[in-house]
C-alpha cells in the first residue's frame, strides 16, 4: 500500500498545481502541448516514486513522421500511467464521457482532443467517437487505446472491440501493436495495492491498413503479433 500512497502523493501534490497553472495557460494559448508535457512528467515521476521501473523495447518499430494508432493489451490500472509517458509525441486517448463534465479539466481535455466514449453507446455515438479520433489523428496526434476494452484477468487476450480498426480503416493510420507485461503482478484487478517491480513495454512492427483487404484481416494481424509477443 505504501507504494500506492507515494504514487498518489506525487500525482496530487504535483499534478494539482500543474493543472491549476497549466490548464488556464493552455486555454489562453489554445495550445495543450505545455500542459501535456507537464502531465507526462508528473505521471513518469509518480510511477518511478512508486518503485516501478519501465523498460521499453522496439521503439524503432514506430513509423517516423506519422500519426499512429497505438493498441495495447490491458492487464492492470497501472497500464495507462506506465504507457502514456513512453509514447512519442502527444497522444489522444479514449475516456469516459462523464469526465468531460468536470469544470476546467473538461476544457483541457477538449484542447487535447481526447475522445469521450460511453459503454453501451449507440451506433451514432460510436460513429461520432470515430470522427473525433480521426480529427485528432489529422491534427498530428497519435491515438492510444486498449482494443480489448477491459482488463484481462489471466493475461490472455480478450476479444477485440472493432472501433479502433474502423478508425484505422477510415484514416489509413498505421497501427502499432504494444504488449505490456509485469503490471498485473504490481497491481491486481480489484485491488488498490501497488507492488514495486518492472514493467516491460514492447512496441511491435506496425500494421498498415492498406495491406489488408478487410478490416477483419487487419484485426487478426494485430492480434497474432500481440499473441506471439506475449508467448
Amino acid at each position: 500500500m505504501w507504494a500506492a500512497i507515494k504514487m498518489l502523493t506525487v500525482f496530487i501534490g504535483l499534478g494539482a498545481p500543474a493543472a491549476l497553472v497549466g490548464i488556464p495557460w493552455s486555454v489562453l494559448r489554445g495550445d495543450f502541448s505545455t500542459m501535456y508535457g507537464w502531465g507526462m512528467s508528473v505521471i513518469r515521476l509518480g510511477v518511478r516514486t512508486g518503485g516501478i521501473r519501465v523498460r521499453v523495447i522496439g521503439r524503432a518499430n514506430i513509423p517516423p513522421g506519422k500519426s499512429v494508432i497505438f493498441m495495447s493489451n490491458h492487464l492492470s490500472n497501472l497500464d495507462p500511467p506506465v504507457l502514456l509517458p513512453v509514447l512519442p509525441g502527444m497522444s489522444s486517448v479514449l475516456l469516459k464521457k462523464s469526465l468531460m463534465k468536470i469544470p476546467l479539466l473538461s476544457t483541457a481535455m477538449r484542447l487535447g482532443k481526447y475522445v469521450p466514449v460511453e459503454r453501451g453507446h449507440s451506433q451514432e455515438e460510436a460513429k461520432k467517437s470515430v470522427e473525433l479520433a480521426a480529427d485528432a489523428l489529422a491534427s498530428g496526434l497519435n491515438m492510444m487505446l486498449f482494443p480489448e476494452g477491459t482488463r484481462s484477468k489471466d493475461g490472455k487476450l480478450l476479444p477485440f472491440k472493432k472501433g479502433g480498426f474502423f478508425l484505422a480503416e477510415a484514416t489509413g493510420a498505421p497501427i502499432v501493436p504494444i504488449v505490456i507485461q509485469g503490471t498485473a503482478q504490481m497491481m491486481r484487478k480489484g485491488s488498490n495495492k501497488v507492488y514495486p517491480g518492472e514493467a516491460v513495454v514492447r512496441f511491435l512492427p506496425a500494421v498498415e491498413p492498406k495491406e489488408y483487404a478487410t478490416r477483419e484481416q487487419m484485426m487478426e494481424a494485430v492480434r497474432m503479433r500481440m499473441e506471439e509477443a506475449l508467448t
